[in-house]
């Protein structure tokens, strides 16, 4: 079997990926994941996840490497990750009562070829009206700094939701892996 690298160094992303039994490395891509001038953001997701497989490819000649990235999003807003507490609060105070959509991107790229393919999976997370006092303790408790839209579903954040609704749960957590799925597949990866 190939190489695979997952081109992140998120735990989460990785914890994920574990999931389907693989063996796998990660390896840490260097990119700027500032979003261009009027960039959708399901196209900033997708851009982002190809440029992260790309960034590490040089030092895996014979690998499939994947990248992936989340852009959360209402209107013309994003939220990324927040990094301190304070971003996290915020961000929830203007997330409450509102649906977000989070566009997760995955991208396999094969450095045989160079062909790089990427889906987009959108899952539309509605958030409850939230009190202050709430929001405050569930940063202090969970302290989701390094998560974009300040909310992990995975955890305590799921008691700040009205509704979840997408194709694939764990794309909202960073990585869609029915279609990384079906990207391995195409790639023939024996992934069952």
């Amino acid at each position: 079997m190939r190489k695979i690298i997952l081109a992140s160094t998120s735990r989460y992303r990785r914890e994920l990926l574990e999931k389907l039994g693989l063996p796998f490395e990660t390896d840490k891509p260097e990119t700027d994941e500032s979003p261009l001038p009027r960039e959708a953001p399901a196209s900033t997701a997708i851009r982002l996840a190809e440029e992260k497989a790309r960034a590490v490819s040089s030092r895996h000649p014979d690998a499939l490497i994947i990248g992936s990235d989340q852009v959360a999003s209402v209107g013309d807003e994003r939220f990324g990750k927040p990094g301190t507490a304070e971003r996290a609060q915020a961000q929830l105070r203007q997330m409450s009562g509102r649906s977000i959509t989070f566009h997760t991107a995955v991208c396999l790229l094969d450095t045989q070829s160079d062909k790089a393919t990427t889906l987009c999976v959108p899952t539309e997370v509605g958030f409850r009206t939230l009190s202050d006092d709430e929001i405050e303790r569930y940063v202090g408790r969970e302290m989701p700094l390094d998560c974009a839209g300040s909310a992990k579903s995975e955890g305590l954040g799921i008691a700040l939701l009205e509704h979840i609704r997408g194709d694939d749960p764990n794309a909202l957590v960073g990585l869609p892996l029915i279609a990384l799925s079906r990207l391995l597949r195409d790639a023939g990866v024996q992934v069952v």
